[in-house]
């Protein structure tokens, strides 16, 4: 998979070349590795006696980095050292919140004159160095842009092909640092899952109870919910209840949603069987606890299911893919389970995608002339037995056991089982 990064600018400023150095290097290595760059513009000034770390500004950068594989921090240099904006930014984030705590992280900066910032380098890694921040600092590889108004072109493009070959080494270098990092790192402990709904968000609807089978109604009645040909405001556009619903269900994924309280919420009923399914569901799941969903597995299996929304949640991984085994060749059923995020960058659920890779993988083989070859690697490839995960065979929130066959698995969220 790409790896992700997050870029932080080390500047407050409006007008900023490390903002346009990290922009740089998100367009012209953006198949080498995902960048998000990140501001500090709206972190507050460090105050221990005012505890800001709940802030949405401060979480929000804290969710970032700890799930990106590694940080790039592009820093001015001011008076022989780092801004005040970044120095108050790493401060909160190694006050109560620590996600540098063992992170990979690149220095590189720029600035007006001819040393770069070889001066706030050296003392930014000194402070990623200690105690309470505990980053893994990318040693040697010092980029530093001297001149930088004469750095960059009119579409902010590294003008010198030297430079850029250089900054091109240090990301690999880069790349391959965060590789060997990451086998160092240890997940965060994953604590125990409430299946049973029993803290509340702010969009639960607590009047009803989940487990009522006449629940999306009932809700619906409540909240005043939209349907039909009413006109919703999406982030990208604007379409009718109806065309949302069409929408979901043309989708070639069975798809579901169980929000952060581990309420299942929805899935895109586009099959009149359940039995077709491959991930089993029926209307009066909608709503339903987590823990009624798999009532009928056994106390192991549940474990898993907490296991795939700990790791989700903590954001050790913000996906968890498993296949299911199946007798049948021409199946390959693929679970993905993919975390969501709120605007701060909270865990807020998991949206889950199941489908049959094997059409898929013919179409492409077929259409590239390439075929399968080698060994297995371990895994039975239509089974997907795979040891990947570190759950054996099992799907990570059924318990999918490697050693039945067909569909008796059941569904992550949904509870796939005898319906």
């Amino acid at each position: 998979m790409t790896m992700k990064f997050v870029g932080l600018v080390g500047s407050n400023a409006e007008i900023s070349y490390n903002r346009m150095l990290l922009e740089y290097i998100r367009r012209h290595f953006k198949y080498q590795f995902e960048l998000e760059v990140l501001e500090i513009k709206d972190v507050p000034i460090f105050n221990q006696d005012d505890d800001q770390s709940d802030s949405f500004a401060i979480q929000y950068l804290y969710n970032k980095i700890t799930r990106a594989d590694g940080v790039i921090i592009a820093t001015p240099e001011h008076n022989h050292t780092i801004t005040p904006a970044l120095k108050s930014t790493l401060e909160w984030l190694s006050f109560n919140l620590h996600p540098f705590e063992n992170k990979p992280v690149m220095i590189v900066g720029a600035s007006y004159y001819d040393q770069g910032t070889s001066r706030a380098q050296v003392h930014l890694r000194k402070i990623l160095d200690a105690p309470g921040v505990s980053a893994y600092t990318l040693p040697g590889n010092e980029f530093l842009l001297g001149k930088a108004k004469e750095a960059f072109d009119d579409n902010g493009d590294i003008i010198n092909q030297g430079t850029v070959d250089f900054l091109s080494t240090c990301l690999d270098n880069f790349v391959k640092y965060v590789g060997v990092v990451s086998k160092l790192q240890k997940p965060k402990p994953i604590e125990p899952e409430d299946l049973d709904c029993n803290h509340p968000i702010a969009t639960t609807v607590t009047e009803v109870d989940p487990d009522d089978p006449e629940w999306v109604e009932k809700v619906a009645e409540i909240t005043g919910a939209v349907s039909g040909d009413t006109y919703v405001k999406l982030d990208h556009g604007i379409l009718t209840v109806d065309q949302i619903n069409m929408f979901l269900r043309s989708m070639p994924f069975e798809l579901t949603y169980a929000d952060d309280n581990n309420q299942f919420l929805y899935y895109n009923n586009a099959h009149q069987d359940p039995e077709t399914m491959f991930a089993k569901r029926v209307p009066e799941q909608s709503g339903n606890r987590l823990s009624t969903v798999h009532n009928s597995l056994p106390p192991a299996r549940m474990k898993n299911v907490e296991w795939v929304i700990g790791t989700l949640r903590n954001g050790n991984q913000e996906v968890v893919r498993t296949l299911i085994p199946n007798p049948n060749p021409a199946v390959l059923n693929t679970h993905n389970y993919q975390a969501m995020y709120y605007d701060d960058g909270s865990y807020a659920g998991i949206n889950e995608i199941v489908f049959n890779f094997k059409p898929w993988l013919d179409w492409y083989l077929e259409t590239t002339g390439q075929h399968l070859a080698g060994g297995n690697a371990g895994a039975d490839a239509t089974s997907g037995a795979s040891s990947s995960s570190g759950h054996g065979g099992a799907d990570a929130t059924s318990g999918a056991s490697s050693s039945g066959g067909g569909e008796a698995a059941a569904d992550a969220t949904s509870g796939a089982s005898s319906h």
